[in-house]
């Protein structure tokens, strides 16, 4: 199964070597973690706490994370169960804080909020106009990635590896944290103390015996005492420190969620229109992250605070145009709607009345509804004053 192991006389080694074939790769940090078992402590632990969380129904309509072996066990509470050969978890970790104001700034009342993942762009030349950002999706970007550290692990260990961006079964950021790359922070984020928690993860699961010593040194918890993740988000989806209520999550809601938006979250939702950046945007150890500048993390300036009215005028190739290749292409273009029609009447503007009285007549329910509601706040908004 594997050519050799790494144990404790060869773990400085490693890492140096590691953090060099990831750096090579794109990525900015990495780190291995053993594989700990369903049998031991920890596995039991890990397996418990994600059981739990998806029996509450937290995990929400993402039908993904409660998939189960045959004798019911989720596949997700511990990489040993889809794949008892795995012995090690490698993560590597790319930077993508992307140049530009925090969602908490002020902005226009006509502007929406589209995540700062999913600004990314990657250098293109184009015939007509020159060199200029097309879209990029951080799943294609990391998995690319993670195949030149792959075959660096084949090479020197002959090892089995599996890769996975955000598919594979197991919770990355319980693995990152073991792995040393960060700590796990009240937000539920990985916390890096260099590049704070702007982060994209990717695992590769191998069959390399490492031992629990040649693992980096778990990151200590630095939060202490802050609780402004906790405060800030709007729709207490933070239900407590590292404990996240998905369902309520505007990410979730924006991105995962289908169909029609329960009323009691539209208000809270503000302006987003996919993600939310808030939880992150006001942690302290986010103020010196660096910029991303890596090809693929760059920043499509015209993610930044978009024009509720220009999202709400594409067309299905406009769409096409601007986001195929792009982590918002997965939302499709009526789930953008629906959310733009509740940012529209959040933000109280009479001037998207006709675009709202447009849907509010249209064929796609979902999308009426939204903005029959919509209507209703930009009145009362204006009755107001």
């Amino acid at each position: 199964m594997c050519a050799g192991g790494v144990s404790g006389m060869w773990a400085e080694d490693f890492h140096e070597w590691l953090q060099e074939r990831a750096i090579e790769a794109g990525f900015d940090t990495a780190g291995v973690a053993p594989v700990y078992g369903a049998e031991s402590e920890d596995g039991q632990v890990d397996a418990a706490r994600f059981a739990d969380w998806v029996d509450a129904g937290r995990a929400g309509e993402m039908e993904y994370l409660k998939r189960r072996n045959e004798q019911g066990v989720l596949l997700r509470a511990g990489v040993e169960v889809a794949m008892p050969w795995a012995r090690s978890v490698v993560v590597c970790a790319v930077n993508y804080n992307g140049e530009g104001p925090l969602s908490i700034e002020p902005a226009g009342s006509e502007t929406g909020w589209i995540a700062r993942y999913a600004w990314s762009g990657r250098t293109v030349e184009n015939p007509e106009d020159g060199e200029r950002l097309a879209p990029s999706d951080y799943h294609d970007e990391m998995l690319g990635r993670l195949r030149g550290v792959e075959a660096a692990l084949h090479e020197r260990y002959g090892c089995e590896t599996k890769c996975y961006v955000d598919t594979g079964p197991l919770v990355e950021r319980a693995a990152a944290a073991k792995a040393g790359v960060g700590w796990i922070g009240k937000n539920a984020c990985v916390i890096n103390q260099g590049l704070g928690s702007w982060l994209l993860l990717g695992v590769i699961v191998t069959s390399l015996e490492v031992a629990e010593d040649v693992a980096l040194e778990v990151a200590a918890d630095r939060c202490g005492s802050c609780t402004r993740c906790i405060d800030a988000c709007p729709t207490d989806a933070l239900v407590g420190p590292r404990q996240m209520d998905a369902s309520r999550c505007i990410s979730y809601l924006t991105i995962e969620k289908k169909g029609t938006i329960a009323e009691e979250f539209r208000e809270a939702m503000g302006r987003q229109v996919f993600g939310c950046d808030i939880c992150q945007d006001v942690c302290p150890w986010n103020r010196k992250s660096p910029i991303a500048t890596r090809e693929g993390m760059l920043t499509r300036r015209e993610m930044v605070n978009p024009e509720l009215g220009w999202l709400a005028a594409m067309d299905a190739p406009a769409f096409r145009r601007w986001f195929k290749g792009s982590p918002v292409e997965r939302t499709r273009k009526k789930r953008l709607h629906r959310n733009v029609a509740i940012a529209m009447g959040n933000s109280g503007e009479e001037r998207f009345v006709p675009q709202l009285e447009s849907w509010s007549a249209g064929e796609d329910e979902v999308l009426a509804e939204s903005a029959r509601w919509a209507l209703g706040r930009i009145a009362e908004a204006v009755e107001k004053g």
